[in-house]
């Protein structure tokens, strides 16, 4: 009680107040409860109020899903180009530029080879991170790329979604991904082996409408906001309101569009079993 009332007395704390609530506290995406952020954190970024699973990095995923020190990634260099010389309000270089700097990597996939509980898998993890894990024509290439190497070594597949769709600013060559990753994944099917995808929120567009939604085996994170367009562009465009928690996992996997949604403690156990079952 004393720190409130140390706090409250003093107006020119309240910057440095503001700074500890923003770090201390988060607002949940689902709930919209206040939740304490290292009780989050000792959770697996899962909201102990309403089981909602916040977004978590590429790296922390790829930690959480195989064995410790196995992660080898592949085509960590590829890079996009801007072959439209596109601009709105920056360029597309531009762009590419600065989330570059801030995620560290070259685009918003990241594809390799690990071990889970002991068996080879090839990953394809979308990072959001990057322009909202949109898919352009590095990241098609990439999972084209991580499904040749599985072919070629006998490995299954895993995809990890998360991303609002194609990007824009590649035009028709970022649409063309569509066709080109689900060709790569017909091929898995022709060599029997298994292509499993676990789609995280949010993943929508062009992501949903193609390679997302082709696994042998397609599971969901909790209350993952899965779909093409979004529920309020829906709405708008039919003049109707949408049935409650319209396009979140429970929904979807209640219409049949998923087969399983599972927690994050749980997704190597499950992923493993499966990887070994097929």
């Amino acid at each position: 009680m004393a720190w409130f009332k140390k706090q409250k007395s003093s107006d020119s704390d309240s910057p440095k107040r503001s700074k500890i609530a923003e770090g201390m506290w988060l607002k949940c995406n689902h709930c919209r409860e206040i939740v304490y952020r290292k009780e989050v954190d000792r959770n697996n970024k899962v909201c102990p109020k309403c089981d909602y699973h916040f977004p978590i990095s590429v790296t922390e995923r790829i930690t959480l899903l195989v064995d410790f020190g196995t992660f080898k990634e592949w085509d960590a260099d590829l890079a996009p180009q801007d072959p439209l010389s596109f601009e709105d309000t920056k360029s597309y270089k531009d762009r590419i530029k600065a989330q570059q700097e801030k995620t560290g990597r070259k685009d918003a996939m990241v594809i390799g080879e690990g071990t889970m509980n002991g068996r080879r898998v090839a990953l394809c993890v979308f990072d959001f991170g990057f322009m909202g894990g949109s898919m352009g024509s590095v990241v098609g290439e990439k999972i084209c790329r991580a499904i040749d190497r599985a072919l070629e070594a006998r490995l299954p597949v895993i995809l990890v979604t998360t991303s609002g769709g194609a990007r824009m600013q590649e035009g028709i060559l970022s649409l063309m991904q569509m066709a080109k990753t689900s060709a790569a994944v017909a091929k898995l099917g022709e060599a029997k082996l298994p292509f499993i995808c676990l789609l995280a929120d949010p993943t929508f567009g062009g992501v949903t409408a193609s390679v997302a939604m082709l696994g042998d085996v397609i599971l969901a994170e909790p209350k993952a906001l899965i779909g093409f367009a979004g529920p309020r562009v829906i709405e708008q465009t039919i003049k109707q309101q949408l049935p409650d928690q319209f396009q979140r996992a429970e929904f979807l996997l209640e219409h049949g569009m998923i087969d399983m949604i599972v927690e994050r403690k749980h997704l190597k156990e499950t992923l493993s079993t499966l990887v070994a079952h097929f």
